[in-house]
């Protein structure tokens, strides 16, 4: 059995105020063209389906077209709720869904039910693990013992039924460690990702499981071992991420119930790039590349320069971040800084901060404004 391994799609996701729906939908359509490519027989998707527990019309509307899509050609989803998804919406019509090969796990309701599917070697059951606090565990096991959410995921788990021998995949959103070892996070994860809470759960607990698809991390990274496996996002979702490659993993699940598991390249429709530089330089018509891209520009110019993200936007309309990198900074950049600020007079950094918010240097009437201000001003003091 071949089945594609997605997680944390975030559908909705805004990014330093730019909507990314548009790379959403570009993205979906390289999976579904993965799909039939390399003929799946299913999409595992390992929760943070949206970027919000209310998403928005558009994004509810993405999701709707790429599960038909897939319903349309015949391949089954097995997805659950991550921790950004509201639990209870994406139960709406599960009963109804699963009829068409779309079964979505969004709350734990006390047992877990394994999705049973075959291949020529016989069945593999997924089992679906929506994202769980301990006190949700808690709530309908309360004979477990549960002081962790190691302790919640192990009581979980303690409700399936024997395998008997028949293979397993374990689909779940969770942050897990191998050990005391963390995952690389990504650096858009929004949530407290620090060793030594009680959010932890040991890979160790998945041992009885042929593969298991996880969601939680945004980085792509085996956890422990091969079997067990963060897909990370698919596309970049932190400016920290830029120039990361994106992949989903294509899992071959063999008849003895040993996998394998091939890191298909996910390519954005804009790539998210850092660059470095004199803004003259990175604005220089001759040396502009890719200008669709997003980009976070880090300024080496050793004084703020007047106006310059709209200058970089009108070379990069898709800039997303602007900062300093002074090329006469050495061990303290903030502190050089400030002496050249401070080098300069007052009306010359009055200037500079109104055409910065304005687009235009200040007029005479506004300059003799600011004057009186002044006086006023000093008078008071005096």
């Amino acid at each position: 059995m071949r089945f594609l391994h997605l997680a944390d799609l975030h559908l909705g996701k805004r990014l330093n105020g730019f909507d990314l729906l548009e790379d959403q939908r570009a993205v979906l359509e390289q999976v579904l063209a993965l799909c039939g490519e390399h003929q799946v027989d299913a999409v595992a998707v390992a929760g943070d389906i949206y970027d919000v527990p209310q998403p928005s019309a558009a994004a509810v509307l993405l999701l709707d077209w790429f599960l038909t899509e897939l319903a349309r050609r015949s391949i089954p989803v097995l997805a659950v709720s991550g921790n950004h998804d509201s639990a209870e919406r994406l139960d709406y019509a599960g009963q109804l869904l699963a009829r068409q090969g779309v079964y979505l796990a969004g709350q734990f309701t006390g047992q877990l039910t394994p999705v049973c599917l075959s291949d020529e070697a016989g069945p593999v059951e997924f089992v679906l693990l929506p994202f769980v606090r301990a006190a949700t565990v808690r709530h309908f096991l309360p004979e477990a013992g549960i002081r962790s959410y190691d302790d919640a995921v192990a009581a979980a788990l303690g409700t399936l039924p024997p395998a008997d021998g028949v293979r397993r995949v374990l689909v779940a959103h969770q942050f897990v460690l191998a050990g005391s070892r963390p995952p690389e996070t990504a650096g858009s994860e929004s949530c407290a990702l620090e060793v030594g809470t009680v959010e932890q759960v040991d890979a160790a607990r998945f041992a009885g499981f042929c593969y298991t698809a996880l969601g939680h991390i945004h980085r792509p990274q085996a956890v422990g071992g091969e079997t067990v496996r963060y897909a990370g996002s698919p596309l970049c979702y932190s400016l920290d991420e830029c120039g990361a490659e994106k992949s989903a993993p294509l899992v071959t699940l063999a008849a003895d119930g040993s996998v394998s598991a091939e890191l298909l390249p996910l390519v954005p429709r804009r790539a998210m790039r850092h660059l470095t530089g004199p803004l003259a330089q990175l604005t220089d018509p001759a040396k502009v590349c890719d200008a669709g891209d997003y980009i976070w520009a880090t300024l080496t110019d050793d004084a703020p320069v007047p106006d310059a993200m709209a200058r970089l936007r009108a070379v990069y309309p898709n800039a997303m971040k602007l900062d300093y990198a002074p090329r006469s900074a050495a061990a303290d950049p903030a502190a050089l800084t400030a002496e050249a600020v401070r080098r300069r007079s007052f009306d010359e950094l009055f200037a500079d901060f109104f055409e910065t918010v304005q687009g235009r240097a200040p007029s005479q009437a506004e300059q003799d404004a600011l004057n009186t201000l002044r006086e006023e001003v000093g008078a008071c003091g005096r």
